[in-house]
């Protein structure tokens, strides 16, 4: 990374957060390892921007609810679920960055902002779930709550059945001028978890109103990235580089690509659906909307080495 302080969204997956100990101790112990990481970026004097998935807690949550679900306590929307999981992740990932900046010596306010992110009521995403969420299941439990619940599973890149809701794409984040305003007053910012809570404009009275879906991440935090002038836009996985022809015996590692040599991968059906394609396509949305933007797709433990990452140019 060059000397110059950029402005940085990181977008961090929810399954970094929650792995298999779903209980509030061992996602915030993941999380107090995680902050290491990203205030190696605010140590350089970077402005950086936090936003992250939550497609196990918010799952989980969902499941939580229809298990207590009555007359007299029903369960809530899932707008709610993704505010309540957007509240509780944002708040150990502040208390967490808190405290690690205070350990480092570092003076910088950190703030967490519920956002609310705008999508059409029109998009067809609310006619074809696709948006995986909650735990991986084996496909004889997954038939078994499709059939029990009427909800959508689909198998998802070779790990397991999980429950599908719809994903509409953002059209607008509500908050973006705060979020700005908190950045350039030199504040880190935690912003659009879990993709955001959805809303949508009433084309009436025009005010904003909940709906349920969950808003894929990796494009929520592209229009944040967009909406505040980024210069960078890093998009942390499971993994340092993304790869073509991928756990095959041609495995190839991408390092600098250009859009479109990821188009025509794309093309080739060289990325998962609801696992790398739309990390991907983040990605590539990022670049193409200005000169000198790039996007880096790697792992966490890779960001002191982003030089080795994959790194998305226009080309």
């Amino acid at each position: 990374m060059s000397d110059r302080k950029s402005k940085v969204v990181v977008a961090l997956g929810g399954n970094a957060i929650l792995s298999k100990d779903a209980s509030a101790k061992a996602q915030q112990e993941a999380l107090e390892q995680t902050v290491k990481s990203l205030v190696k970026l605010i140590k350089a004097g970077h402005e950086v921007i936090i936003t992250h998935g939550n497609g196990p807690q918010v799952g989980n949550l969902f499941l939580q609810q229809a298990a207590s679900d009555s007359e007299k306590n029903p369960a809530l929307p899932l707008d709610t679920l993704v505010a309540m999981t957007q509240g509780s992740i944002g708040f150990w990932m502040e208390n967490a960055l808190n405290n690690e900046l205070l350990e480092q010596g570092i003076d910088k306010d950190v703030a967490t902002i519920m956002t609310e992110v705008i999508v059409s009521a029109d998009d067809p995403a609310f006619d074809n779930p696709t948006k995986p969420i909650g735990p991986f299941l084996s496909e004889e439990e997954a038939k078994e709550q499709m059939e029990k619940t009427g909800a959508s599973f689909k198998e998802d890149a070779g790990r397991g059945w999980r429950k599908v809701v719809p994903s509409p794409k953002p059209i607008g984040i509500k908050d973006a001028k705060v979020i700005q305003s908190l950045v350039d007053s030199g504040v880190v910012v935690i912003a659009a978890g879990g993709g955001g809570v959805p809303v949508v404009q009433n084309p009436v009275t025009k005010k904003m109103e909940g709906i349920e879906a969950v808003i894929d991440k990796d494009f929520a935090s592209q229009t944040l990235a967009e909406l505040v002038g980024a210069d960078l836009f890093i998009i942390l996985t499971g993994v340092d580089n993304v790869y073509i022809n991928y756990n095959q015996p041609n495995q190839e590692k991408l390092e600098t690509v250009t859009i479109s040599q990821l188009r025509q991968y794309i093309g080739e059906n060289q990325f998962a659906p609801g696992s790398m394609l739309p990390k991907i396509e983040a990605a590539i949305d990022f670049v193409e909307q200005g000169d000198g933007r790039k996007a880096i797709i790697t792992s966490l433990q890779n960001l002191e080495n982003l030089d080795s990452a994959t790194q998305i140019v226009k080309g």
